[in-house]
């Protein structure tokens, strides 16, 4: 089968390596950002919103203006900074001459030294204005904020708040933004569990769609919820993060301690193990295709079984509709008797 079949026919695949039921531990887990990948844009400014620029769903770039405020405290900003540059200018006049004037003989140190002084008060107050105007994102005309994503993604939400002409202030969300290559998945693992749980175990995350990805764990809660007697697991995604979205619920497999099982023992879910004349067998992918090769299974349990024998680690393997390809070696076996 082509990549293209195996997508159009649901095939997920994975990649063996060792571990052992009893070191499973199943957790129902929810998709979420994470904190470097979701942005909470607000109004900055008290006024009206003057324009927007993008819609629920669109991509946007980082620093690129997703909507504009009219607003007077943008014209403060614009004459506080107009006024400090003014400042700034005519004390830097000023200490170049009292400079000249003092390398001529002509000033006191006294003098050149409080044209120094004030030169440092302006231009501190200068680049302090500037750097209010550049936070805020002020117009060039000083008339209006414009609002801008910190990141790049796509804008998950566009709150009630976010209309033509609305008046807002400073604090008023309008926009979320979501960077979807940026996620974790959260997921609760019994008390008596998390113990065994350790940052670096491996973890397979099936998603709802069908598909199979890999995630590692970043972290466990130290101490449990008293009223779930659950503990929280956040697991970073290695692979395959553009198949999950925020908000998504989704099936973790964490194989405590690292995932470290007997030697040679592999788990898969059950469906991945297929029988064919009374023989167990799994289908490992090869450069011709899938290879049917059988295998000897261990424990069954919670729809995942052990196989004992028959498979290598770093082999890949057909898990989920792995029956098709049962059905495919079936009628060219039909074919070939015909």
């Amino acid at each position: 089968m082509t990549e293209d079949m195996l997508k159009q026919s649901g095939v997920v695949l994975e990649t063996l390596s060792a571990s052992l039921l009893a070191q499973e531990i199943v957790s129902q887990a929810t998709v979420v950002s994470s904190p470097d990948g979701e942005a909470v844009l607000t109004a900055r400014a008290a006024g009206s919103i003057s324009a927007i620029r993008k819609r629920l769903g669109d991509p946007v770039t980082r620093g690129e203006t997703i909507a504009v405020v009219n607003s007077p405290e943008a014209a403060g900003l614009a004459a506080s900074l107009s006024g400090a540059k003014a400042r700034f200018d005519q004390a830097k006049s000023a200490f170049d001459r009292e400079k000249r004037l003092f390398d001529q003989g002509v000033t006191a140190r006294q003098d050149l030294e409080a044209a120094q002084a004030e030169l440092t008060s302006a231009e501190a107050e200068y680049r302090r204005s500037e750097a209010a105007a550049r936070a805020a994102r002020v117009s060039d005309d000083g008339t209006s904020v414009y609002i801008s994503s910190p990141i790049a993604g796509r804008i998950t939400e566009v709150t009630s708040g976010a209309k033509l002409g609305a008046y807002v202030t400073p604090d008023t969300i309008l926009f979320r933004i979501a960077d979807p290559s940026k996620i974790q998945i959260e997921g609760a693992v019994p008390l008596a569990d998390a113990g065994r749980i350790a940052p670096g175990d491996k973890a397979i995350v099936e998603t709802p769609a069908g598909g199979s990805i890999t995630a590692t764990v970043r972290s466990v809660t130290p101490s449990g919820s008293a009223e779930s007697r659950s503990a929280s697991v956040v697991l970073a995604v290695t692979t395959g993060a553009e198949n999950l979205q925020p908000g998504r619920f989704a099936k973790v497999i964490i194989r405590a301690k690292g995932g470290a099982g007997g030697a040679g023992v592999f788990v898969l879910p059950d469906e991945a193990v297929q029988n064919i004349e009374g023989q167990d067998v799994v289908f490992v992918r090869s450069d011709e295709g899938f290879d049917a090769m059988k295998v000897r299974t261990g424990t069954r349990s919670g729809g995942r079984t052990e196989i004992l024998s028959g498979v290598t680690a770093g082999q890949v393997v057909a898990t989920r509709n792995a029956f098709l390809l049962k059905a495919e070696l079936g009628k060219g076996a039909a074919e070939h008797g015909h």
